[in-house]
């Protein structure tokens, strides 16, 4: 089992991350956040997070992008030298990053103990970012650079592209 909200939640603590928390209806998908109640400026800034592989199921990928980026998987595969891309399956996302469909977030690369999902973020992605906490009922929102050092402090490599 991975971390759940609530170790989130006490980890940004423990590491001093300053976070806004809004707790909402499960979401799983990028059109159930437009329909949520909160601040555009908040819904603004929350990302969309893709779990790829390759085509042996060699290699996998946590692509993170601005919400309304549309990502060309030929071209992404072109610019991270990877064998042919496809999404995932929902058997490998409980098994790598011990998430459900609609939960996946870059938080959910705390449960990659042996880092084998690769973390590709997009380099447009501005100061503030909106992420679920492990968890598709809420919705954590933090500095970018604070979730990175917080991911990078615990030996995942963070890959900046431009999408």
């Amino acid at each position: 089992m991975g971390l759940k909200r609530e170790d989130i939640i006490e980890l940004l603590n423990k590491e001093n991350i300053d976070f806004t928390m809004i707790e909402h209806p499960a979401i799983y998908t990028m059109e159930g956040l437009y329909q949520l109640d909160i601040d555009d400026e908040l819904k603004d800034v929350v990302v969309k997070n893709l779990f790829l592989r390759d085509n042996k199921k060699s290699h996998y990928y946590l692509i993170v992008v601005s919400q309304n980026k549309r990502v060309n998987l030929k071209q992404l595969q072109a610019l991270i030298n990877s064998k042919r891309l496809s999404f995932a399956s929902a058997e490998d996302l409980a098994s790598y990053l011990k998430l459900s469909p609609g939960a996946v977030t870059p938080l959910g690369l705390l449960n990659d103990q042996d880092k084998r999902v690769e973390l590709y973020i997009d380099d447009a992605i501005g100061e503030t970012i909106g992420v679920h906490p492990n968890d598709n009922r809420a919705l954590l929102f933090m500095k970018t650079t604070d979730l990175l050092r917080l991911l990078e402090s615990r030996g995942h490599l963070i890959n900046k592209v431009i999408l």
